[in-house]
């Protein structure tokens, strides 16, 4: 097990320098000045400013010297600094990933609770109108995009009924209509997979076996066929996670929630790059770490399964 973990954060070195260095590539080819911003319209138009500019943020010097320093100053917890504020990326992210962690653990909940309800109901009533309105319902979900339904919510619970401020300030009212935004979808999602694999647990022999034998119904239930069927549904949660950690950006713009999805986006249009390479590295150190916890957690719902 720990040969298993100290390799597999092998791999998320490799994949996060690997991410990171295409990300380098990408940005430097992009058209714009970064530092245009900095400068302002009248200055912007100094040669002498642009190029103290680019020594201040070690932009004169070739791409492979600018990745290697920032590789450096990585090792060290340090994301560079922004352009605009003349901040740490990691002081101006760290808030901002709060709030998005906020966000992503109440959507989760929401999709473990609802997801896995309705796909156990479903399943264990098979053909019944139970499942033919939850499948109706969640195909519905599935289909409708996530901008829709956030402008949808926004309007009538907003604008219409006022039940919910317009302004996100971080508290919990102004999270519950992004948290619903971003969990329906995946509720859906997680409830058609829940109710697929179940389905084929319940045809399994050992389950037939455990039924013969009179087992209580509920034993049957968790013990045997929840505890079989759950690893597909915890892959998905776990992607899902990782992907909504890694900034809802939808979403986040349309109630302004004040996340790192909104982040990167302000800072695309104002071709900051250091906050776009800081928000991308956090994204996929985090997304390869949750990978690693759902793998742990195969191990631990199934002892068939051998990290090897």
């Amino acid at each position: 097990m720990g040969r298993y973990v100290v390799r597999r954060l092998g791999q998320l070195v490799i994949v996060t320098l690997g991410a990171t260095m295409i990300l380098f590539a990408c940005l430097f080819v992009l058209p714009g000045d970064p530092v245009a911003q900095v400068a302002g319209s009248d200055k912007a138009r100094d040669p002498a400013v642009i190029e103290q500019l680019h020594k201040q943020y070690g932009l004169d010097k070739p791409l492979v010297v600018q990745y290697g320093n920032y590789v450096g100053k990585l090792v060290t917890g340090d994301l560079g600094e922004d352009y605009t504020q003349g901040r740490p990326v990691s002081e101006i992210l760290g808030p901002k990933l709060s709030n998005t962690a906020k966000l992503a653990v109440a959507a989760i909940v929401i999709d473990i609770i609802l997801g896995v309800a309705v796909g156990v109901v479903a399943a264990m009533r098979r053909y019944s109108i139970w499942d033919v309105s939850a499948t109706f319902i969640t195909t519905l979900a599935i289909g409708v995009p996530s901008i829709v339904l956030g402008m949808i919510m926004q309007r009538l619970f907003v604008v219409e009924l006022n039940w919910f401020p317009l302004i996100a300030d971080g508290s919990f009212k102004s999270m519950v209509l992004p948290a619903l935004t971003l969990a329906i979808i995946d509720a859906a999602l997680v409830a058609q997979l829940a109710r697929s694999t179940m389905l084929e647990v319940l045809r399994a022999d050992y389950v037939k076996t455990a039924v013969a034998k009179g087992l209580p119904r509920r034993t049957v239930l968790f013990r045997h066929i929840l505890r079989n069927s759950v690893i597909p549904v915890i892959t998905y949660l776990g992607i899902s996670f990782g992907t909504l950690l890694g900034g809802a950006i939808i979403t986040e713009t349309i109630f302004n929630w004040n996340g790192i999805g909104l982040a990167l986006i302000q800072a695309i249009q104002q071709n900051n790059n250091p906050i776009i390479v800081g928000v991308v590295t956090i994204s996929v150190a985090i997304f390869v770490l949750l990978n690693l916890i759902v793998d742990l957690l195969y191990a631990a719902l199934d002892p068939r399964i051998r990290l090897a």
